[in-house]
């Protein structure tokens, strides 16, 4: 079982660019792209806090949930 980041799916729904999510956030381009693509070891929570806040989400599932291995 593994940790999945659901912020691509998040973004796409929004329709928000990963760019304007880290002018908002304040968070790096790279930091971004990173946990959209899944490419990131350590989640730090204070980016998920930050994300959380720029898109007014309430449920921390709305972002990370398990997903089984593949």
């Amino acid at each position: 079982m593994n940790i999945e980041i659901k912020l691509k799916e998040l973004l796409k729904k929004i329709s928000m660019e990963q760019k304007e999510l880290a002018e908002l956030t304040g968070l790096s381009s790279r930091t971004i792209s990173e946990l959209v693509n899944n490419k990131t070891e350590r989640i730090p929570k204070t980016a998920l806090v930050k994300i959380a806040i720029a898109l007014k989400v309430n449920d921390i599932r709305e972002l990370i949930d398990f997903a089984e291995d593949q």
